[in-house]
């Protein structure tokens, strides 16, 4: 570790300690933004990331300041601990000493999860810390984008100059120098800042300074990383928005999914995944997702059970460093990889429930300003993407806290479904639409998107 990581290190613990609550979550970004996932203590020959030690730091302040969960557990907290209870099980049943798996290893990935899930269950707790959370992380990434930007020109990454633990040397690929900033792969970046543009979008009513700033740099981000995963996820980030104005229809856009699927496996010669491929710009890259994915469904036996400690015969190309493993590209296979179908199941069904409270959020509080209904809709997309994200990329690194931050912000605004909704904004919901200033109705239903 190098002295200014160190001080790095100090000076943001100290703050996640000491700032008021609202601002807690704060100190914590700024360590994993701005801190590469390499700078690590050395101490016995045991390696302990910078990162994981901020997680303890937070523990710490949780337990000392009793500033826990409020109004208890619900579904998707008790399925995270479901979730993690499985992992750690099914993984007495790998091999030891197997690469990436044991009872050590998922201790240690369960604990950056939960206790990253758990400061945003304890710190964002309303939509007002949200938003001002928000405000501030738009800033932050400000300088990710413009470091980014310069390894475009330069091809030299200047965290791996100031912090370590990041290659100095830009990948390039196609003739594209990939910038990757903090993180430890040109893709995480990009898929970060596609995942954060409907939040920062959303913003704009609110506050539109920073919302422009986010989306500035969040779309920076996108296009420095020069891959065609986060731009994929943009649009995907970017249709999720458009369907607020569809939301009466979202039952039947539900079943057009499955349908579309189908068509596409009796038109297709291949099967309808390996759209993936098609969609890909790097057409290597795109194959290898498509055909994971048939290759995991083909040796279902060899994991559904606890998971498997050798994918390395899945796939003609391996992983440098690794003989056991092939890139598992993919969130939702790399979980099955670890824990068996059961771990999948679970990660599906904590998703599935925070895309429900979404909806049953907006359908219990017709009282919300809309600009906060849109915020509640782009909580929704920002998982959108993340998940659309994960079926071409496995999370890793400091990456993967944005995709649990988007589940775990959900989690904690869901006790809004139980909240009273107040007389006086009832009358106001039913009021009639051309007296409101709301937004336009058509076919009975009022669209009470904000105005930009």
């Amino acid at each position: 570790m190098s002295a200014l990581g160190f001080l790095f290190f100090v000076v943001t613990a100290i703050a996640l300690l000491s700032v008021p609550r609202k601002w807690a979550l704060i100190p914590f970004l700024v360590g994993i933004i701005f801190m590469t996932h390499g700078q690590r203590f050395e101490l016995g020959g045991v390696g302990l990331p910078i990162f994981r030690l901020l997680l303890m730091v937070g523990l710490g302040r949780i337990i000392m300041k009793g500033e826990g969960i409020e109004g208890g557990a619900n579904a998707i907290d008790k399925l995270l601990i479901a979730f993690f209870g499985w992992m750690f099980f099914a993984n007495f049943f790998h091999e030891s000493g197997a690469e990436d798996a044991g009872p050590m290893f998922i201790i240690g990935v369960s604990a950056e999860i939960g206790i990253c899930y758990l400061l945003v269950r304890c710190y964002c707790r309303t939509l007002e810390e949200f938003y001002a959370i928000l405000a501030v992380l738009a800033y932050l990434l400000v300088p990710v984008a413009l470091e980014m930007v310069q390894e475009e020109f330069t091809g030299k990454n200047l965290f791996s100059s100031v912090f370590g633990g990041v290659n100095e040397m830009v990948v390039m690929r196609e003739g594209e120098l990939r910038a990757r900033g903090p993180f430890r792969h040109a893709i995480l970046a990009g898929t970060v800042g596609a995942g954060l543009i409907p939040l920062m979008f959303a913003m704009w009513r609110r506050n539109p300074r920073a919302s422009l700033t986010g989306m500035a740099a969040c779309l920076t981000m996108v296009i420095a990383c020069s891959s065609s995963g986060p731009i994929l996820s943009l649009i995907f980030g970017i249709l999720g928005m458009c369907l607020w104005w569809f939301r009466p229809w979202m039952g039947l856009i539900r079943w057009c999914i499955p349908l579309g699927y189908i068509f596409l496996e009796i038109m297709m010669k291949q099967p309808a995944y390996y759209i993936i491929a098609k969609l890909s710009r790097g057409g290597s890259t795109g194959w290898h997702r498509s055909r994971l994915i048939e290759a995991f469904m083909k040796h279902f036996g060899e994991w559904w059970l606890v998971g498997t400690d050798y994918t390395r015969g899945w796939m003609p190309t391996g992983l440098p460093g690794k003989h056991q493993h092939t890139d598992i590209t993919n969130y939702f296979l790399a979980f099955g990889v670890k824990g068996g179908l059961l771990a999948v199941l679970l990660f599906v069904a904590i998703i599935w429930i925070a895309f429900k409270w979404v909806g049953d959020i907006l359908n219990a509080r017709p009282d919300l300003d809309p600009r906060d209904r849109f915020m509640i809709w782009c909580m929704g997309t920002s998982l959108f993407t993340h998940v659309a994200s994960s079926v071409s990329v496995a999370y890793y690194d400091q990456s993967y806290v944005f995709f649990w931050f988007s589940i775990a912000s959900i989690s904690a605004l869901a006790a809004m479904i139980h909240e009273p909704v107040e007389e006086a904004a009832e009358e106001e919901a039913e009021a009639p639409a051309e007296e409101s200033s709301t937004g336009n109705t058509g076919g009975g239903y009022t669209y009470d998107m904000p105005r930009f």
